[in-house]
């Protein structure tokens, strides 16, 4: 069953290696990473360190948020006029409800700081869309919807996100989670703002969103059952039979992968039930090893790089698998390809 496919027409794109998504994406290519000291320390006593964002000096909390967010919007939509975006839609992605620490107020003051911020106002089909590394996923589903029911040409997908924070921080410390000095299966957090552009496909080279898959993972990482990827494997077959097309015909893959061995493990068990052909290489890249684990902000780093790799010429091919997974459970894939002019 094929679906009618989201165009990517913007993007924007903040990181803790690159302000803007050519800059980012640049980084990614090249794997450069730019990890610092926090101020804060391991249950060790050594230095916690992390993918800052360094635009937004002397910056916290929601105000860190949308100060990144809105750097990302006007570079996805230059230009914008009150008048242009008051038929379209925001779905600001943010964490995810279930995460240790997060911010008490990001449902209700994040949108309209936002927009007053940048001086628009969107659409009332708005929206908060808190599910963290699967965010944009859903937010993409949801754009679907908002185009074919008629209510918009186009839909705004914004994601800010930060784990420098202490009390998430805190707890990633006292569960093993943070990579360091005597943990090697961990992660370092980051922080950083996507938005992206999208509306139904036009003439010209562009990237396609051509199929989602979702689904939930009962085997997730805080659970004590066996890990087969049965939830993974479902979000991405799901994906594929959107898109119209089997999991062997991708050409690479772009992850939401952090650095934890059990996530890792999932992407290949998931290959393994999903991948019918053997095949020499099916390349994985995973952005989260530049800007550090940025939850919200994984779908649209993934989004950014996919396109910024078909029009720089160093794909692998025209069609790629994205997934993503929250530590909850939820897992979310995507069928990207780049149709040429």
């Amino acid at each position: 069953m094929t679906v009618t496919p989201l165009a990517i027409e913007g993007v924007g794109l903040v990181t803790a290696v690159g302000h803007t998504a050519a800059a980012s994406c640049a980084a990614f290519r090249a794997k450069v990473s730019n990890p610092s000291p926090t101020r804060f320390m391991d249950s060790t006593g050594q230095w916690i360190l992390a993918h800052g964002v360094a635009m937004v000096p002397g910056l916290s909390g929601v105000a860190r948020l949308v100060a990144m967010a809105v750097a990302a919007v006007r570079e996805a939509l230059p230009g914008a006029t009150a008048a242009q975006c008051i038929g379209i839609p925001m779905l600001l992605c943010v964490a995810e409800k279930e995460r240790p620490g997060r911010m008490a107020d990001l449902d209700d003051s994040v949108l309209a700081r936002l927009q007053a911020e940048l001086q628009l106002t969107f659409s009332p089909d708005s929206a908060v869309i808190a599910q963290g590394r699967v965010s944009v996923p859903v937010a993409m589903a949801l754009s679907r919807k908002l185009l074919e029911a008629g209510r918009a040409s186009r839909v705004l997908i914004v994601a800010t996100d930060s784990l420098l924070h202490w009390p998430t921080l805190d707890h990633l410390d006292r569960e093993g989670r943070l990579l360091t000095q005597d943990n090697a299966n961990g992660f370092m957090v980051g922080e950083g703002a996507g938005a992206l552009l999208v509306g139904r496909p036009t003439a010209g080279a562009q990237l396609l969103c051509t199929g989602l898959g979702f689904a939930i993972e009962e085997a997730h990482i805080d659970s004590e059952l066996p890990l087969r990827a049965e939830g993974l494997s479902a979000a991405i077959k799901g994906a594929a039979q959107e898109a119209g097309l089997r999991v062997d015909d991708f050409d690479y893959r772009i992850t939401d992968l952090s650095g934890e061995q059990y996530y890792f493990k999932e992407a290949a068990l998931a290959l393994a039930r999903t991948v019918r052909q053997s095949r020499p290489e099916f390349d994985l890249w995973h952005p989260a090893e530049c800007t550090g684990e940025a939850g919200a902000l994984a779908g649209i780093a993934i989004v950014a790089l996919a396109q910024a790799a078909a029009r720089k010429g160093y794909a692998k091919g025209p069609r790629v698998l994205a997934h993503m997974a929250n530590d909850a459970g939820p897992r979310a894939a995507m069928a990207l390809q780049f149709k040429g002019a």
